[in-house]
């Protein structure tokens, strides 16, 4: 890393966390809490002109090929200042019609071109690829909030990795084989982490700081001329692995295979590469159902199809949980109370918040394999499959 980066990182993780905590506490201080205008605007000003000091530094040096690892994280510092100045008003996407960030904005889609990745920060930025230096990561802010939802965030990312590697393990062994019954185990068990620790989380988080000093950093935002979407939790390829592995959703499927075309470009290039090759594999279910009719006394069917159902259960209850509880208490619940001039902003999709809702609705119960005409569930597969064990 040149020494020009290394001062930008530096800045990312002191000075700039440092500006934005002394912002949200003016902000959350107030009777309105989301109203940013004429609000610490000598911070504003310090946070604006220090990155961008860094920055057009950094351009002038040209040095930014130095690895995927190098490029990416700087990339994040670019993202993070970007995205910041977009939550405190210095920038807005709905009334620029170019970001007035033009250095920024340079430097972020040279190096999202070069990488192969969205110009913008993305949620890997935060969690996956987030290096701590002397045990501190970097963040927006240091708010204890932020800090319990990064870290929250990131074990269920990891646990759902775990569990994608395990079934991603089991393609060339095939349904049948004896080692699949402690693959579909051990997803099992991520999944059951992945429960946990989103429990964990809605009873550690506050709903009110979560709202209003962590959540408008995930907003959308411009580089350049175009209007980027806010990070978001699932900008990973395992929670789709799992999705198609199991069967419980499909590429060919038009509103499914559309989610997984708007967030390639927000996956790190090793996670576009395996969802891509999951998108061309049978699913788990469908072997299962094709060996139903002459294998269902066969002790290795007998064995595998109920982990298999109880991992199908899980993934369902992971889904519902994040729609129903987390979903509903940190974004729908404190929304009923905004002033509609502020609702143009409460979505990191951009989308209003009921599309969004709808949208979440539609992605939950396809994972729980949910008896619905509309949608193209595997209910009536999965009570084949549980028929078949009796």
């Amino acid at each position: 890393m040149s020494k020009k980066a290394e001062d930008f990182d530096h800045w990312t993780r002191t000075e700039f966390a440092d500006l934005n905590t002394a912002l949200e506490e003016l902000y959350f201080a107030q009777d309105d809490r989301a109203n940013v205008a004429g609000v610490g605007d000598q911070f504003k000003q310090r946070l604006l002109e220090e990155g961008r000091k860094h920055i057009a530094a950094l351009l002038r040096e040209g040095n930014t090929d130095e690895g995927f690892d190098r490029g990416f994280d700087l990339l994040g510092n670019v993202g993070l200042y970007m995205a910041a100045c977009e939550r405190h008003g210095i920038t807005a996407a709905g009334r620029d019609q170019r970001s007035p960030l033009h250095e920024a904005s340079a430097l972020a889609m040279q190096l999202g071109a070069s990488l192969g990745v969205t110009p913008r920060f993305a949620t890997s930025h935060l969690s996956t690829h987030n290096r701590a230096v002397n045990g501190r990561y970097k963040s927006f802010t240091t708010l204890e909030d932020e800090y319990i939802f990064n870290e929250y965030n990131t074990l269920a990312v990891m646990a759902y990795k775990r569990a994608a590697d395990a079934l991603l393990r089991t393609l060339p062994l095939g349904v049948s084989h004896p080692v699949t019954r402690d693959l579909l185990l051990a997803a099992r068990d991520a999944l059951d982490d992945v429960i946990d620790y989103n429990e964990r989380l809605f009873a550690k988080l506050d709903t009110q700081r979560f709202f209003y000093s962590v959540r408008p950093y995930f907003r959308p935002h411009r580089v350049g001329l175009h209007v980027y979407r806010g990070a978001n939790a699932g900008d990973f390829a395992g929670i789709n692995v799992i999705d198609l592995l199991l069967g419980l959703c499909r590429a060919d499927h038009a509103y499914y295979s559309q989610l997984l075309v708007d967030k390639f470009l927000y996956m790190i290039p090793e996670d576009q590469a395996i969802l891509r090759d999951c998108m061309r594999r049978r699913s788990l279910m469908d072997d299962f159902l094709a060996h139903g009719t002459e294998c269902r006394a066969q002790a290795w069917y007998r064995e595998n199809l109920p982990i298999f159902l109880d991992l199908c259960e899980r993934h369902g209850q992971t889904a519902a949980q994040h729609h129903d509880q987390l979903v509903r208490k940190f974004i729908e619940k404190p929304a009923e109370g905004l002033d509609e001039r502020y609702h143009e902003n409460l979505t990191a999709s951009g989308p209003p918040l009921s599309v969004l809702l709808s949208s979440l609705e539609k992605l939950r119960d396809l994972r729980r394999a949910a008896d619905r005409a509309d949608i193209p569930s595997r209910h009536v597969d999965i009570a084949r499959l549980r028929a078949s064990l009796r």
